[in-house]
This record gives structure tokens, C-alpha cells and sequence, in this order.
């Protein structure tokens, strides 16, 4: 199961990257997390992990697998019978502006029942996410 967001911000890439990446101030531009925690401190990197706490899901600890630095990162979570990777992604844009891409796909034994019971909210906390990143980073 795959579920996207994506929109276009009018602020340069380095803006959104370094809201982006404040993840413990997640929850004051995004209803989507109530809390969110660092694992360790220093920038985020390969291998950093966060502990997210959302609306209506279970909390869940996210560690960074890929990232390249000023443009997306991956994470990601397991839980019994479900992997879920989340994608951030930025694309610095002619004019100055930013289009953020972001998903999160999930795969595993369960991953179906899982996307089927909570898609509808996981298209919404994307959204939820995709516009708080917009307006925290334009707001500059």
C-alpha cells in the first residue's frame, strides 16, 4: 500500500529542509503529531531514530535509512506484520520554490488489512503534513 501528498512551497529548498528536519517541533505545524522525540541528539542522519506520537495510532519509533542532505530523507517503522516507510522529499523548483513530495508506503503480511483500515487517516495526516510544512516554512 502506497498513500501520497505532495504541494509547492513558496520558500527555497534550504527553508523547508530545516523545518523539515526539526522533527521534535513537528507537532506546532502539523496536527497529524501530537509528540515527537529524538533518539539522540545532533542533526538528523542515517540511522536517527524519532519516536512519533499520532492522533488515533499507536506511538512508534522511526529510523532514518536514507537521506540526502538538503533534499529528502527516508525513514521507517515496524510493528508486527506491517513495515511503513515514510518519504520526504524535496525539489528545489526554478522560480525559487520548493515542491515537497512526501508518502508513505507500507508492506508486509498485514500491510492490506492495515492500509485498508487506516488509509483514509494516513491520506489525511499526509495532507495534514504537506500543508503545515507550507505554511511554517513560507512564514519564514
Amino acid at each position: 500500500m502506497r498513500f501520497e501528498a505532495d504541494t509547492e512551497i513558496a520558500a527555497d529548498v534550504e527553508q523547508v529542509w530545516a523545518v523539515l528536519v526539526d522533527v521534535p517541533r513537528w507537532p506546532e505545524w502539523t496536527a497529524s503529531v501530537s509528540r515527537a522525540e529524538r533518539g539522540e541528539p545532533g542533526p538528523l542522519a542515517v540511522g536517527a531514530t524519532a519516536r512519533l506520537t499520532q492522533p488515533k495510532l499507536r506511538p512508534a519509533v522511526w529510523r532514518v535509512t536514507d537521506l540526502t542532505e538538503g533534499r529528502e530523507f527516508t525513514w521507517a517503522s515496524q510493528t508486527p506484520g506491517v513495515r511503513t516507510r515514510g518519504e520526504h522529499r524535496l525539489l528545489p523548483l526554478p522560480d525559487g520554490r520548493t515542491r515537497v513530495e512526501l508518502a508513505i508506503a507500507q508492506s508486509g503480511p498485514l500491510a492490506g488489512v492495515i492500509g485498508w483500515l487506516y488509509g483514509d487517516l494516513l491520506r489525511r495526516y499526509l495532507r495534514l503534513e504537506a500543508d503545515g510544512l507550507k505554511r511554517r516554512s513560507e512564514r519564514g
